[in-house]
């Protein structure tokens, strides 16, 4: 049996203090540093961060990738070195949508909250509701500065009724530590309109993914496909196995036993898989159940996948990523996502509710997706081409665009009002090399301006299930 996480006082791996983390103080303390930009950057109740600059290193699979694919397969992401595609990005997308796929998501982000406080305490920093979540299913929820700035989406496991499994995402979990860590030591402003008043829950907290952290240490392994299930029936043959997992609904979760392996199985993915598990394991069994996932699953067309195939079935599905159809360049807020239902502007308080209440009054643009050609021959559209009405006026710009199949899928940040569903839309290609800037081909393109569209499609279904 795993132990269990347990917040230790004092500096450790265990703990959320990590002294390697460079935290920009101008918001966070609640002392006068001097000058007017510090005091008008704390009174905004902007959170700001600085990735700290470290080479990327292997997950704990990265030795399972290297008997699949070659390293020139493998790239640096979210401070990790992670394969790109193993065969190829089409084929492990198509496996996905006709058998299944496995992923390694062990770079995600996993943390404990837990004690009296944890509910208390998710209530206040995130945007969902969490007092009526039941015990053995999770939820989807976003973490706001007091500005209303989204500092990650995350989605929170009831384990009991005072502990929380939270999954982050990669890239922000040096950010969401030491948020974190800042929010129970009253270094962060979390009211904007108050900045004197504190958070009045504080868990305790501990990383679970390191594999040298004491107790209950988990890590992420992602099935996804419509053959998801037929792949876990044939990893355990016991009765009361296939009954507990026959039974889940999406976002619960049961903690089973696979062939020695300690695991919580759940009913999430962000592929937009209809059936899809992840299997959060302790760090050091990671690689057995990749090898017993393989081994077991390949007569069954079960293929492993890299972050390609990740992306690109995410962006078929109208699945957000941060950073790109989420926060990022334009700041894109959950209500822009086409996920305003996950901020319960009804609850009495959350951090960014504020300003949430003022975007979900004024929002004027949002995230579409947009179905177009992808024959061989098609130039690919790519992030930041000019989407156009069918009068030819630009009315935003392309976010992610992914091919699948003989098609190809664009997520585009457009004007709110400007286009509905089945409606014809138009993309300029920006310049892609210094030949077409100079035949007069744009390198940049601003709302409003009229131009020729070089390819056209149509807008489709925001979000889509397969």
């Amino acid at each position: 049996m795993l132990g269990q996480c347990v917040a230790i006082p004092v500096l450790s791996e265990n703990t959320l203090d990590f002294g390697t983390i460079f935290l920009t103080v101008k918001v966070l303390l609640f002392v006068e540093q001097g000058g007017e930009q510090l005091m008008d950057e704390k009174s905004s109740g902007k959170f700001e961060f600085e990735r700290p600059n470290a080479a990327p290193f292997g997950s704990v699979l990265y030795q399972e990738h290297l008997k699949l694919t070659d390293k020139s397969h493998m790239a640096p992401f979210a401070g990790y070195l992670m394969p790109l595609w193993y065969s190829s990005i089409s084929a492990e997308h198509k496996a996905v949508r006709q058998t299944a796929g496995i992923f390694d998501c062990t770079h995600m982000g996993v943390f404990e909250v837990a004690g009296a406080d944890a509910v208390g305490f998710l209530n206040s920093v995130t945007t969902n509701q969490f007092n009526d979540l039941k015990l053995g299913s999770s939820r989807y929820s976003y973490i706001l500065d007091a500005a209303g700035n989204v500092l990650d989406d995350i989605i929170a496991y009831r384990r009991a009724p005072d502990k929380f499994m939270l999954v982050v995402n990669a890239v922000n979990v040096p950010k969401m530590k030491a948020y974190f860590e800042g929010l129970r030591n009253d270094e962060i402003v979390i009211d904007a309109d108050k900045p004197d008043r504190r958070l009045e829950h504080r868990p305790a907290m501990c990383d679970m993914s390191g594999s040298n952290a004491a107790g209950d240490c988990r890590v992420d392994i992602a099935l996804q496909g419509p053959k998801s299930m037929d792949v876990l029936f044939a990893l355990s043959r016991r009765k009361t196995f296939a009954t507990h997992i026959a039974d889940l609904e999406p976002f619960q979760f049961v903690d089973q036993d696979i062939q020695g392996v300690e695991c919580l199985i759940s009913r999430t993915g962000y592929t937009g898989a209809k059936i899809g598990f992840e299997f959060f394991v302790h760090p050091g069994t990671a690689p057995q159940l990749w090898q017993l996932i393989l081994h077991k699953a390949k007569p069954l067309g079960l293929v492993p996948c890299g972050l390609g195939a990740r992306d690109s079935l995410r962006i078929e599905a109208g699945l957000p990523l941060y950073g790109n159809e989420l926060a990022g360049e334009f700041n894109i807020s959950p209500f822009e996502a086409g996920y305003g239902w996950a901020v319960k502007l009804q609850k009495e308080f959350f951090i960014g509710k504020a300003a949430m209440e003022q975007t979900a009054r004024t929002y004027d643009m949002k995230v579409a997706r947009v179905d177009l050609p992808g024959a061989k021959g098609i130039r690919p559209v790519r992030k930041k081409d000019g989407v156009l009405n069918r009068d030819g006026k630009s009315i935003g710009w392309v976010l992610s665009c992914a091919k699948a199949g003989d098609r190809q899928f664009a997520l585009v940040y457009i004007g709110r009002e400007s286009v509905k569903e089945n409606d014809s839309v138009g993309i300029y290609y920006l310049a892609r090399s210094q030949i077409q800037i100079q035949q007069g081909r744009r390198q940049s393109v601003q709302k409003g301006e009229n131009l020729d569209a070089d390819i056209v499609g149509t807008v489709v279904s925001r979000f889509a299930k397969f």
